[in-house]
């Protein structure tokens, strides 16, 4: 068996794609491994750039934008690994980092999810573990309801910010933009629920690998640079909540409480 399957979703992102790719292949891995390039219908000839540039490369080409959570599916029934890494084209990976994952998840059969530490280019330390949602979670991040004293606290205990996160640990849920994941455990669990076009997505499939008895996660120890800005930090304040980025995320925020509406987690003594 392959040792990893690398899936990259790409949606508009041409340039970072290219970049993203080029810096994998030119990594030193030490392991087996295939990348699979999903393309969601970008129209911007990313799909001729990875022809032209990638031939090796596994590209599929889907003809609609099903979302995220659908094009990270269309990669995860054609991969071949024995672990599966998601990974965002605006992601930078340096070198020894997967082997790092790799050898962390060979060691500790109980864990499906295994999440690095994102750093800004500035060297600045990323938010990319959490807490599980709260009800209004949500309204918080996406209106100027955020700024109110109450509401900070919560956001701060959501983002865990009020942890010390300068180590390995085992979190509630982990950035869908880098995951490595156990594919024995995505036979068991399921792929990623595609009523989520984006948003929630992730929060939804470590919930899930949660109640199947696994563990997931943050892994200090690895870290890798996202160049990566809010959807809704190009419309802040009271223009946000009409923005599309907005419109999305609660609409994904209504169907994951639809989802777990009186469902009891049963995993609380496995996160401690």
């Amino acid at each position: 068996m392959m040792d990893l399957s690398i899936i990259i979703v790409n949606y508009k992102s041409k340039g970072l794609l290219k970049q993203c790719v080029k810096g994998v292949k030119l990594l030193p891995l030490k392991l087996s491994y295939e990348i699979i390039v999903v393309d969601n219908n970008s129209q911007d000839s990313s799909v001729n750039m990875m022809k032209e540039f990638f031939p090796a490369v596994k590209l599929i080409a889907s003809p609609v934008n099903g979302g995220f959570a659908a094009g990270i599916n269309l990669g995860l029934r054609q991969a071949k690994g024995k672990y599966i890494m998601i990974l965002n084209p605006d992601i930078a990976v340096f070198e020894g980092s997967i082997e790092k994952m790799y050898e962390y998840l060979e060691k500790h059969l109980e864990v499906a999810v295994l999440g690095p530490r994102l750093t800004s280019p500035d060297g600045t330390r990323q938010v990319s573990c959490y807490r599980f949602p709260k009800y209004l979670t949500p309204i918080y991040r996406r209106t100027p309801l955020g700024k109110l004293p109450w509401a900070k606290k919560s956001l701060r205990h959501y983002l865990m910010l009020d942890t010390d996160t300068a180590k390995i640990m085992s979190v509630d849920w982990i950035l869908g933009a880098c995951m490595f994941v156990r594919a024995e455990a995505i036979k068991k669990v399921g792929l990623m629920d595609e009523r989520f076009f984006l948003y929630f997505e992730d929060v939804d499939w470590c919930r899930r690998f949660w109640q199947s008895g696994y563990r997931v996660v943050y892994f200090y120890e690895s870290e890798m640079v996202h160049y990566h800005q809010r959807l809704s930090a190009e419309n802040p304040g009271i223009k946000g909540i009409f923005s599309a980025a907005t419109r999305i995320h609660i609409s994904s925020w209504i169907k994951y409480l639809a989802k777990y509406l009186g469902v009891k987690d049963n995993f609380s003594n496995q996160r401690q």
